[in-house]
């Protein structure tokens, strides 16, 4: 299926930056950009081409302090700092020396993105994504999402001043529910799972011509935006790439994206292109992606989700097959850990580190700790966790599995025997 926008896509012509082309992920069928995102020649996504030039490192260091920095790299218009706007990145790089004894690693790095303007990478898309509809003359802002979406497009609806659309499965978090629905744009709860909720977004992306739906008709500007992870960890890393990094997977296009931020960086010679590995982690309840990979498939085989780790829960991730060729390309692996795994993930970030995961990060976390276990990943290699959302969002993971060591009396003498000492 192509979507088109008829007149809406033709009032000007789009200044994308380096931007030259959309390509299929297939075949390599070139076409015009446009906000399209399936190839009408062999029916494969659609991804951006582009003509970088010459980018040097002072460039990028001279750049503001947020994902703009790497515009020359995105598919965004040059003047993009200056269009108001959420202006998502730059999130620290943590040298996580107590997880890394706990794992029984030389050297972990926890890329802590829950520091974003609604607490998760998905800021970093949004923004793209609106910069790119923008362009194209759209002037709504939409998207299905399983939560942590939700939350970015309704601020950067807000932040720009349009409109925003968010559909959402109703049994999504609260949490969630609420700081989609604080910024007071159009919150649909859908009775149906996520892959319901995108099918949905699907066919009114056809129909609404005016409507940006940041995940399915410009789907190719908007993933490009998962790249500035790969930029700012190889950045923040002293411009080197990591050896090892553990994504966890939804739709899978982050993991294939930091992959290809990582060898964008090597063919500009901004980092010496040395080989690293790329793990992917799934919860067990929805594993379609690992239970392919561990039987050998390049193909996917959709499932119902059921797990705790709902901003994962794509049953039928698009990306799927694309995250297979890149794990297996540069030799990692992909696992999957239980909801019981994902909590003792999340208590395990928070006391060794102190930072507080959402469900996501949970997982990222188990699988990490399963793949040293299973002697997949390199213990004497240095580690990479992406941490993409903050535990705030996902409280009733942790409800009933943490709480006050004690209720006591207002005294001293309760205190000290509650703590026996």
């Amino acid at each position: 299926m192509t979507a088109t926008l008829g007149t809406t896509s033709t009032t000007k012509t789009p200044d994308l930056g380096p931007a030259v082309e959309l390509v299929s992920k297939e075949e390599g069928h070139r076409q015009p950009l446009a906000p399209e995102f399936v190839s009408a020649e062999d029916f494969s996504p659609l991804e951006v081409a582009y003509d970088f030039g010459r980018v040097r490192r002072e460039d990028i260091e001279s750049g503001p302090n947020n994902i703009w920095r790497y515009k020359k790299l995105l598919p965004v218009p040059s003047n993009v700092e200056e269009i108001p706007n959420t202006e998502p990145g730059a999130t620290r790089l943590v040298q996580a020396d107590r997880l890394a004894k706990a794992l029984g690693v030389k050297k972990v790095w926890v890329k802590d993105d829950t520091g974003n303007p609604t607490h998760s990478f998905k800021d970093r898309v949004v923004a793209v994504a609106l910069a790119a509809a923008r362009e194209f003359g759209f002037d709504v802002l939409a998207c299905p999402s399983t939560g942590n979406l939700a939350n970015a497009v309704a601020a950067a609806a807000a932040r720009a001043g349009w409109r925003s659309v968010v559909l959402i499965p109703k049994t999504l978090e609260r949490a969630k529910i609420l700081t989609t629905a604080v910024y007071d744009g159009d919150l649909i709860a859908v009775d149906g799972n996520y892959d319901d909720v995108n099918r949905l977004a699907t066919q009114l992306a056809a129909e609404q011509e005016s409507w940006a739906f940041v995940n399915v008709n410009v789907r190719p500007y908007y993933s490009e935006g998962s790249k500035t992870l790969a930029f700012e960890v190889a950045e923040q890393l002293g411009w080197r790439l990591p050896s090892q990094i553990v994504v966890p997977i939804a739709s899978g296009s982050q993991l294939t994206k930091v992959d290809k931020g990582f060898r964008e960086f090597g063919q500009l010679g901004l980092v010496d292109e040395t080989p690293y590995k790329v793990f992917g982690a799934q919860a067990t309840g929805c594993s379609p992606v690992s239970a392919a990979f561990r039987a050998g498939h390049d193909v996917v085989q959709p499932v119902k989700p059921d797990t705790i780790a709902r901003s994962l829960a794509i049953g039928n991730p698009a990306d799927g097959p694309y995250v297979l060729d890149v794990v297996n390309r540069t030799g990692g692996a992909i696992e999957d850990v239980t909801d019981e795994e994902v909590v003792e993930g999340i208590r395990l970030l928070a006391r060794t580190e102190g930072i507080f995961t959402e469900t996501a990060g949970g997982v990222t976390v188990a699988t990490a700790k399963k793949l040293i276990e299973a002697g997949k990943l390199n213990p004497d290699e240095e580690i990479v966790l992406l941490i993409t959302g903050d535990g705030l969002k996902t409280l009733d993971a942790v409800e009933d599995k943490v709480g006050p060591k004690a209720t006591v009396s207002a005294s001293a003498d309760a205190v000290r025997e509650a703590l026996g000492i």
